[in-house]
């Protein structure tokens, strides 16, 4: 894999067996030189310990540091899930010999178990010793779950003529949903920016990539995506709003993208990626009640996995989204097959079955009352997911 790696960050991965042994589930992400960092955080009014220990940090905006664990989401452990956060920044600190303020911490996995704190003492040291040893892609295998492959992203493009690197690593297959990130998300970039400018960059990307996916309607308590820049490239800083700031803005949303979309290719026991179009809403926010009403159903998402063009399941989503319709305006469309012309289905069920067989499905809406549109990512939903889930913690 030819990856574009920013300048200055180096990487750790370890195996403490927080959650079973046999794999790397602490992971290090460290510039040799302090950046400016950006954050967005679940909106889950139930939050980690990490998350609430980052959200503090992040008004400062300067990092140097990430630590991260797998298989264990320090959820739902009161204050001493809040002190052993304190501790692992404490141990990384003093290892590192950097300010505690430069450290964040990023934990996935199990709600409501305390981490293993016995066996995270043993590894920190190791996973400082050995800063450097480890790739971007051991750093994306650490931190996966129910995952099934690594996701990372990388860009490059230039800026005051020199080269400038974005890298994107994330995990998520379940507990997907928007408001927010849906997942755990590391982006680096040797970039020099301005905080605010990175700031805007970030929340722009998110809304249009991490917050237009589905898999399941769950949103997890420990969603996060930080995004550091280090301006190890050289370049001019990027200013918000000039020239510079709009190419930024413009790969940063494509790494977002990129990474959102294999989060839904990877969602748990899926078997299709599916685009879901809204056309012609009166406003965009009625757009995304529909679109997100049809991802989210579980009625719709269990016929496409059966290759059945249920387009009444399709319609009752619609009807309940709570968006501005009018019935017999709607036209819906799959893999471009029209199936429902005004409100009425146009007998094409079965062409329509046929094209269901393909990895990937486009269903299109048009509303045809308004100019608003909107674009969501979700998937199937199959015995597989059951299954996973139904075993998580075992």
């Amino acid at each position: 894999m030819n990856l574009a790696i920013p300048k200055g960050f180096l990487f750790s991965t370890t195996e403490a067996s927080i959650k079973k042994p046999g794999r790397p589930d602490l992971a290090l992400i460290y510039s040799d030189t302090a950046c400016v960092i950006s954050g967005m955080f679940t909106t889950n009014r139930i939050k980690a310990a990490p998350v609430k220990h980052n959200i503090k940090k992040i008004k400062k905006g300067l990092a140097q540091a990430i630590v991260v664990n797998s298989g264990n989401a320090n959820a739902c452990t009161g204050k001493q899930g809040l002190k052993d956060v304190a501790e692992i920044v404490k141990m990384v600190g003093n290892l590192l010999k950097l300010d505690p303020e430069l450290i964040y911490v990023c934990s996935t996995g199990v709600i409501g178990i305390p981490l293993p704190m016995d066996r995270i003492r043993q590894r920190i040291p190791i996973l400082v010793k050995d800063l450097g040893s480890s790739t971007i892609e051991d750093v994306a295998k650490a931190i996966m779950t129910t995952d099934t492959f690594p996701k990372i992203v990388t860009k490059q493009i230039r800026i005051s003529e020199k080269a400038i690197k974005i890298a994107g690593i994330c995990k998520g297959a379940g507990m997907i949903h928007p408001k927010m990130a849906t997942m755990l998300c590391f982006i680096m970039t040797d970039a020099d920016i301005e905080k605010v400018a990175l700031d805007t960059s970030l929340r722009t990307a998110v809304a249009q990539s991490f917050n237009r996916i589905t898999v399941d309607g769950d949103m997890s308590t420990n969603d996060t995506v930080l995004a550091m820049a280090n301006g190890r490239s050289e370049s001019s800083k990027i200013e918000l709003f000039s020239e510079d700031f709009r190419v930024f803005t413009s790969a940063l949303r494509e790494v977002t993208y990129e990474l959102s979309k294999l989060i839904i290719e990877d969602g748990e026991g899926a078997k299709k990626l599916i685009k879901v179009e809204v056309l012609n809403a009166s406003t965009e926010r009625d757009a995304e009640k529909i679109a997100f009403s049809i991802a989210n159903s579980m009625l719709v998402k269990t016929a496409l996995y059966g290759n059945d063009a249920n387009w009444g399941r399709i319609m009752a989503a619609i009807g309940y989204s709570g968006g501005k319709i009018r019935e017999h305006k709607i036209d819906i469309y799959l893999n471009g097959l029209k199936i429902v012309e005004k409100g009425i289905g146009t007998g094409r069920d079965l062409e329509a079955n046929e094209a269901l067989k393909n990895r990937e499905i486009f269903l299109k809406v048009d509303l045809n009352i308004g100019s608003a549109s909107t674009k969501v990512l979700t998937c199937d939903l199959s015995e597989d997911y059951i299954k996973i889930n139904a075993e998580y913690r075992s």
